[in-house]
Formats: structure tokens, sequence, C-alpha cells
């Protein structure tokens, strides 16, 4: 039988750079048996990040955030599933403000304030985090660096993916922005470098279900 995965797109934008990784992701995913279960956070009823109640930390919760509201279906599937998928363009020098609430809940739900165990996730899953940014996929290394460490000692262990330098726009000619970007190089990495990058979304995601 099959793994059971989530997708998670903290991205605002269906069909652009982020969604479409993690559409190809799935389809890795799918082309090894694997059933996955899709969520667009920008479309789930209101939902905040961590309210900081400490509700999970009692020992009946432990592990489980009780703040109900429109990241509740995802927090609980995610705990469900054999693996994650989530994706993120780059917002201002990091992740999606959407990415955040539901990292802020899905860590926090599991941390003990003890040295041992620091985790109570007791079903650690393979995580595959994109990112995407209109900037070079080198600028990010730090950031994305502690993401990888975190989800990796309380989700499951984590791999990463950037891609950098993307196309933001269809048409940059109707923008004020042609002094800055070069539109044309925009268009021909879109052409050449993204749709490698889209295969390796695939393999990963195929990977992933098979872990």
């Amino acid at each position: 039988m099959g793994k059971s995965l989530v997708a998670v797109n903290a991205g605002p934008r269906l069909k652009w750079n982020t969604d479409t990784l993690i559409n190809e992701a799935i389809k890795g995913a799918e082309s090894q048996g694997a059933a996955v279960q899709k969520f667009d956070l920008f479309r789930l009823e209101k939902y905040t990040g961590c309210i900081s109640c400490f509700g999970c930390k009692k020992e009946k919760f432990k592990g489980h955030c009780i703040c109900r509201d429109g990241l509740t279906p995802v927090l609980d599937a995610i705990r469900e599933a054999d693996g994650l998928i989530i994706g993120s363009p780059n917002y201002l020098g990091d992740l999606t403000a959407s990415f955040r609430a539901l990292y802020e809940r899905l860590v926090f739900q599991n941390l003990t304030y003890s040295m041992d165990p620091v985790c109570c996730n007791e079903h650690l899953i393979p995580v595959v985090l994109f990112m995407t940014s209109n900037a070079p996929d080198t600028a990010y290394t730090g950031l994305l660096g502690n993401y990888q460490q975190v989800l990796s000692t309380f989700v499951g262990p984590t791999e990463v993916f950037v891609s950098g330098d993307t196309q933001q726009l269809k048409d940059y000619s109707k923008t004020d922005w042609p002094w800055y970007f070069d539109a044309e190089a925009k268009y021909k990495r879109h052409e050449e470098v993204f749709p490698q990058e889209c295969k390796k979304a695939f393999e990963m995601g195929a990977a992933l279900a098979l872990k």
C-alpha cells in the first residue's frame, strides 16, 4: 500500500513558481503509489500563528495544538501522514506569514521545554521544503538552514530545495521595473532552467514516497 503524504502551498499564487514545484513533487510521489492531500494556506478559513495558550503542554493534549481554526485540518493531516511536502516564496527575506503560522503551530506543539527529550513527537516523518525567490538561490543559506534544523528536530528529516532568480510576471514591460530586472534573462531562465528544477522536484517527491 502506498504512503499517505500531505502537501502544503504557503504561497498565494496558484500555478506559479512555488505551486508548480509542489505540484511536480506531488506527481513524483503519486508515480510511486502515494496518496497526497494538498492544502493551499491562502485559501483556508481564518487562522493565526501560535497564540501561546500553552494548551499543548498539558499532558492530555501533548503533541496537539488545541487552537481550533483553519489550520486544524492541516495539522491533523500532517500528524497522520507519512511525509510532508511544503513550499513558500520568499517574502522580504523570509518565508510567508502563512508559512510561519503553520510552522509555529507545527513545531511548538511538540516542544517539551526539556533537554531529554526536547521533542514529544513520536511519529517523525520526512519533509521536503521548497522556497522560490526572485533573488539568487544562494542568498538564503542561513535562513533555510535554520528552518531545516528545526523541522528535522520536530517534524522529521528535512530536505531543502531553492529555486532562485525566478520569473515573477508574465510581462515585465507593464511595470516600471525594467530598469531593475533583466526581463529577457528572467524569461530565458524560466524557459531553460525552471523545467530542470521541476524535474528535480518530481524526483524529490518520488523519493519522499519511498522513504
